[in-house]
């Protein structure tokens, strides 16, 4: 690390930015820490593999921002963002993900996510985002941004809301009859997690039940 990176900007006598990176992938994270060492201005403070992990260390060391994976084994960036969110985290989240999808990329903005990048973004563009990020600023890659302005020039109505990536799984597994319990071990989450998730999806097919929830799935394609 250098001594800019520790102490801050000589130049312009700014503190750094303290960092936590969130990746399943330890080669993203070492990747990641050594890109924001060698540069002035950053201070890695510490690395999760989850979100489960994340928000733990988050609490522990207060970072100004968090570079976010979403799909995690153990726990997810979404519900780790929104738990966040929640508790009122100062830290300022910047998803940093391969996925560009609507399903991945609305839920993390709604849940409270300051910006959201891809993984193939130029070396600088990430530097500009975390320091925007930090700022309270919003950080969208051109992509997710088109899809933002596409939703929100198609309203969603009760019933007829797309399912996350995650919903979807649930949904199969409940297909399955599997349990709550079952669920949590199958997809490595709490089972108020999926409770979390059950309630969503119900909410966004207009049902009420596990039962009326696949009926509505089947109806409509969403399964089989």
């Amino acid at each position: 690390m250098t001594e800019d990176a520790a102490t801050g900007d000589a130049a312009t006598g700014d503190a750094a930015i303290t960092l936590l990176i969130v990746d399943d992938h330890p080669v993203v994270r070492d990747g990641l820490r050594g890109m924001f060492e060698s540069a002035p201005g950053f201070r890695v403070l510490d690395e999760a593999s989850n979100g489960v992990e994340a928000l733990s260390l988050a609490a522990a060391l207060d970072p100004d921002v968090i570079l976010m994976d979403l799909r995690m084994p153990g726990g997810g960036g979404v519900d780790a963002i929104r738990s966040l969110t929640r508790t009122g985290a100062r830290a300022k989240v910047l998803v940093l993900t391969t996925y560009d999808t609507d399903s991945d990329t609305l839920p993390a903005i709604e849940a409270g996510a300051t910006g959201y990048l891809l993984k193939d973004a130029p070396r600088e563009e990430l530097f500009t985002a975390v320091r925007a990020a930090a700022q309270g600023r919003t950080v969208l890659s051109p992509a997710v941004a088109s899809r933002l302005v596409s939703a929100v020039r198609t309203p969603r109505t009760p019933g007829n809301e797309p399912l996350s990536a995650r919903e979807r799984e649930v949904l199969a597994l409940v297909a399955k009859g599997t349990s709550n319990r079952e669920i949590a071990r199958e997809l490595f989450i709490s089972e108020a997690t999926v409770k979390t998730h059950l309630t969503h999806l119900y909410a966004k097919l207009g049902v009420k039940d596990r039962a009326a929830a696949v009926a509505v799935a089947y109806d409509r394609g969403i399964l089989g």
